[in-house]
């Protein structure tokens, strides 16, 4: 899940040298390494799931569930069919976070019912509460009967007031990283593959999608059903339900959105079907069926949610000009690495989101050529930097140790988007495209609807790329990517000509106080503003920043990246002309990425904070309870800085992907998701 934003407007116009990289070679997707060896799964423990998939796993999902918008409820059945690997066990473990259990059934050889013992665990704050379920007689089928709660954490529930359109309330759920066992009792592990199926009835006026078979000519008439044939982990089972109408892009693509977006992302994606021609020409057929979008509401915490078949989408990424749509070739790229071959754990996540992140660079690269893509490594990488010189080293680490992380929200995006990215271009430099792009079309093949841990990738890697092209790369070199922090001093590095105009533009207002003419910033991209901003000193004068808001207009621009580096940097040079605008972009945009930065930044002094919770107290009815979490955090940590209160617990990074998406630094430093 990780948003990045790109220019095409403006893509032509834009000229950039990689510095050390030759001429790119033609993708071959032709042939996949031959005699690829089987390698050994792993005795593998997810520390942040209840589940004991070594003794059974759930191999399909059939969901009869109820929305109630009144309530903010839904309810109704999760029916399992189970995989019993040991033959011993006598108990179905399955994570849970704030459900009401009503019963537990177990289906009997003549296809009837009988009930279940049953017991819900003290919860914990991040895993949730164990449902242990008493199964003797090791049943194929077990029914759960629930309901979740108000507050459940993987639920949105808005206000028709909260919505684009203001007429019917709307609801959205965002499961990862583990928090489908909100609305869903299950084994909320990546370990864990299965089907499912769901019937969902609703108001008759709300539309219901979800990751699966969403037909684009269905009738809105309170009665869903619904099929997904591949198997999937729990981070991606998604629902929505609202005022939604499709538009068509292809044949096997277009965008649900409330009708009066639903043009505006029509017309702003596009180019979907040019990148799912594109991925598929160097790693292989898109397996998923369909590939549509949902444009959600503003308060999607993320940029953009890989869920199969369905991305949602933050709609702070249409803008009118195409200049952050990048989201969709990210989210795309995960129906290959983190869909079709996923991470056994959080521990890896990097597979997911690392490898997605360079696909979905060569995705940029191939439609829209190889300086826009370099471009946005550059933004990336100098993000990543900035991270690592106060992040700490264990997080640094590609594959991170047990014990790590306490809530997988915690990820740094910094490592697993941009750092697993740079590792893969570094293999992709060392061997050559002619070789590696085979290669990793070769991987997703051979692991593809498995979920896989870095030990798994690594034995694979070396059993194949380096054991066929001996002496290219050593083991030794491959570790220090994976297990040791920071990045190895020979990794490929890229510069852009089109910054360093920015640059020198840059300084030389900061001497003479003359900016840039209007003929040279008028054709930059949203790349290039970020770029412009971000190399900024941490404070300017007030009269440097009316100046810069009366030639370039910040205060109230509708781009969020732009946005999210502007209103800090007035905050922290004191130009409190810019707080109007910035509490009703507070109020109306709920993506963590954006507004994290930006309350950060307030509550460093007594003013700010008060400006911080008066916006907060009016922004918190529509604010997702992830990111709502997050601002409570970011605000306690303001007051404990002041003297107010004890200072708490650290707070996940602004946009750990739970993008998107995220996403990474620049681009969800949490799709996409």
């Amino acid at each position: 899940m990780r948003p990045l934003f790109l220019s095409f407007a403006a893509a032509a116009a834009v000229a950039l040298v990689a510095a050390g990289c030759g001429k790119a070679q033609a993708p071959q997707t032709a042939n996949a390494p031959t005699a690829a060896p089987t390698v050994a799964a792993e005795n593998v423990v997810d520390e942040h799931s209840y589940a004991q998939p070594d003794k059974v796993r759930i191999t399909d999902i059939a969901l009869d569930l109820a929305v109630d918008f009144d309530l903010k409820q839904i309810s109704g059945s999760a029916t399992y069919t189970l995989d019993w690997l040991d033959k011993g066990a006598t108990a179905l473990v399955l994570d849970t976070r704030d459900l009401k259990i009503d019963k537990a059934e177990g289906q009997r050889a003549d296809g009837s019912w009988a009930p279940l013992q049953f017991q819900l665990a003290a919860p914990d704050k991040t895993l949730g509460a164990a449902l242990t379920i008493q199964t003797p007689d090791r049943p194929a089928r077990v029914r759960v009967t629930y309901a979740t709660s108000p507050s459940a954490s993987g639920l949105q529930w808005l206000e028709p007031s909260m919505t684009e359109g203001g007429k019917q309330p709307f609801m959205f759920s965002q499961s990862q990283q583990i928090h489908a066992r909100s609305w869903v009792p299950l084994q909320d592990t990546p370990q864990v593959r299965f089907t499912y199926s769901a019937h969902v009835t609703a108001p008759k006026d709300a539309m219901v999608l979800m990751s699966a078979d969403n037909d684009p000519d269905a009738v809105r008439d309170g009665d869903y059903s619904f099929k997904m044939p591949q198997k999937i982990p729990s981070y991606l089972l998604a629902i929505a339900a609202g005022d939604l109408v499709f538009k068509p892009i292809s044949a096997r693509s277009g965008v649900w959105a409330e009708p009066t977006m639903v043009d505006r992302a029509a017309k702003e994606f596009e180019d979907t079907e040019k990148m799912i021609e594109t991925a598929e020409q160097i790693y292989g057929p898109y397996r998923w069926g369909r590939y549509d979008l949902l444009v959600l509401p503003p308060s999607f915490p993320y940029g953009g949610m890989e869920n199969p078949r369905l991305t949602f989408a933050t709609p702070t990424v249409i803008v009118g000009d195409k200049s952050l749509v990048s989201l969709v070739a990210h989210e795309l790229a995960h129906s290959w690495s983190g869909n079709l071959v996923t991470f056994a754990t959080d521990k890896d996540a990097w597979l997911n989101e690392g490898i997605t992140t360079y696909v979905q660079s060569r995705i940029t690269e191939k439609l829209y050529g190889r300086d826009v893509a370099d471009m946005e490594e550059v933004i990336d990488r100098d993000e990543l930097k900035d991270e690592f010189k106060t992040l700490a080293p264990d997080l640094q680490r590609l594959s991170l140790k047990p014990g790590t992380l306490a809530d997988p929200d915690d990820q740094s995006s910094a490592t697993v988007y941009t750092k697993g990215a740079w590792f893969m271009e570094y293999l992709e430099k060392r061997f050559g495209r002619g070789t590696f792009d085979p290669w990793l079309r070769g991987y997703f093949d051979h692991f593809a609807f498995q979920s896989i841990t870095t030990r798994q990738f690594r034995d694979y890697l070396e059993s194949t790329l380096l054991a066929q092209h001996p002496g290219v790369v050593t083991m030794r070199e491959i570790d220090q990517w994976l297990y040791e922090p920071g990045i190895p001093a020979d990794a490929p590095q890229v510069e852009s000509r089109r910054f360093a105009t920015v640059n020198a533009g840059r300084i030389a207002w900061q001497g003479s106080g003359k900016l840039p003419d209007k003929s040279v910033t008028g054709e930059w991209s949203t790349q290039e503003w970020v770029h412009f901003l971000e190399g900024m000193p941490p404070t300017l004068k007030p009269e440097q920043l009316e100046q810069l808001d009366a030639t370039y207009h910040f205060t109230g621009t509708p781009n969020g990246e732009i946005a999210m580096r502007w209103y800090p940097l007035a905050e922290r040079s004191g130009y409190t002309a810019a707080r109007e605008e910035m509490g009703k972009f507070l109020e109306r945009v709920g993506r963590r990425k954006l507004i994290i930065p930006i309350y950060k930044a307030l509550v460093a002094t007594p003013d700010g904070l008060a400006f911080a919770e008066q916006v907060f107290a009016k922004a918190k009815p529509g604010t997702h309870p992830i990111t709502a979490g997050t601002i409570e955090q970011v605000i306690a940590e303001g007051k404990a800085k002041l003297g107010d209160t004890p200072a708490p617990a650290p707070a996940a990074p602004a946009d750990a992907k739970p993008e998107g998406g995220a996403s990474a630094p620049q681009a969800d430093p949490a799709a996409a998701h």
